[in-house]
């Protein structure tokens, strides 16, 4: 374990995982524990073209009385290396390897008996099919995902016949690029170098998104099948995304108060499909990273998250090490409760 490039209090340790047709494998595993001992902790996994830098995230965790957790998948962020193809896969179980052995490092090794796995876009549909696969092993005791990639951005015609089509190139051409040009939008609302407030590595997170493998392609289709026929989760699964989808290629200001990526009807409709105990919430003016929203945003994203977790996964918020983002969050239930 070492110091993470985010510097401390935050440490990393590679997760060595079996090799596949290209060679060596990693993940990374990021920790920020806090200064007073807890039982209960949260697992951060990223999306698409994505890694985690977002601290505030962890500042709210901690506040609300968690250890902070964060994986970065093979070939995405901290664990890319260079003979790898930039977020490939071709079957999403591939990241269970990641997630189990993460799991246990975090339960067995640092003695955390209570676990939340907090899931964005793509880490959400990848943690939603992990969980029912490995419902009733005592992996996880809640899910909170953050605009999870439940199915494709984009018209029947779309779903029905350009993604089947782009499916069975994946299983005979899986490293093909598909001719698809990735709008900037989306990173262009977020980097603080164009339209945004965040600093984040563009090497990582690059502002035109690595190409689209057909491979890659197949693997979410088949994932975005069997939500569709529904899955069995067996914990509490809070699914929070925007009101709004910014559909244009070109920018405008616009693009700060909606969701530039996902179909956000699409998310809404398809929550039910995932479990037994789901609770949906809409945020007016979120972004497709909810956490990267305008302040407002955020502040009631994390009130509405502390509010779900006083229900299913609650923790005593009150601790000398709270942060202003989480004193913030419990600040903003307890109004809303009428406490003080």
């Amino acid at each position: 374990m070492v110091t993470d490039v985010l510097g401390e209090p935050y440490t990393c340790r590679t997760i060595p995982l079996r090799d596949d047709d290209e060679g060596a494998v990693t993940a990374t595993l990021v920790a920020c524990r806090s200064e007073r001992p807890t039982n209960a902790a949260v697992l951060y996994v990223h999306g698409f073209v994505d890694y985690f830098f977002q601290t505030h995230l962890a500042d709210f965790f901690l506040g609300a009385g968690l250890d902070f957790y964060a994986l970065d998948l093979r070939k995405y962020g901290r664990s890319m290396q260079p003979h790898q193809t930039p977020n490939f896969c071709t079957d999403l179980a591939e990241y269970y390897e990641e997630l189990d052995e993460a799991v246990r490092i975090i339960r067995d090794e640092d003695g955390h008996d209570r676990l939340l796995v907090n899931g964005h876009s793509t880490g959400g549909l990848v943690s939603s099919l992990w969980a029912h696969d490995r419902r009733g092993r005592g992996k996880v005791d809640a899910l909170f995902l953050n605009s999870p990639y439940l199915d494709v951005n984009g018209s029947a015609m779309v779903r029905k016949v350009i993604a089947p089509a782009v499916a069975r190139l994946g299983r005979s051409r899986p490293h093909a690029a598909l001719r698809l040009a990735l709008p900037e939008v989306y990173g262009r609302s977020l980097h603080r170098d164009y339209d945004g407030e965040w600093e984040y590595d563009l090497g990582w997170k690059p502002l035109q998104p690595f190409p689209v493998r057909a491979g890659w392609a197949r693997a979410i289709r088949q994932g975005h099948a069997r939500v569709h026929n529904g899955l069995d989760i067996q914990v509490p699964v809070l699914v929070a995304c925007s009101m709004a989808s910014y559909k244009r290629a070109r920018w405008s200001d616009a693009a700060r108060a909606a969701d530039s990526v996902l179909d956000v009807d699409q998310i809404a409709r398809w929550t039910p499909a995932l479990g037994r105990n789901t609770t949906l919430v809409r945020l007016e003016g979120g972004m497709h990273d909810l956490t990267l929203s305008p302040e407002p945003v955020r502040d009631r994203l994390f009130a509405s998250v502390l509010q779900w977790m006083s229900a299913y996964f609650p923790v005593d918020p009150v601790r000398k090490t709270v942060s202003a983002v989480g004193a913030e969050a419990v600040a903003a239930v307890a109004a809303e409760a009428g406490g003080d």
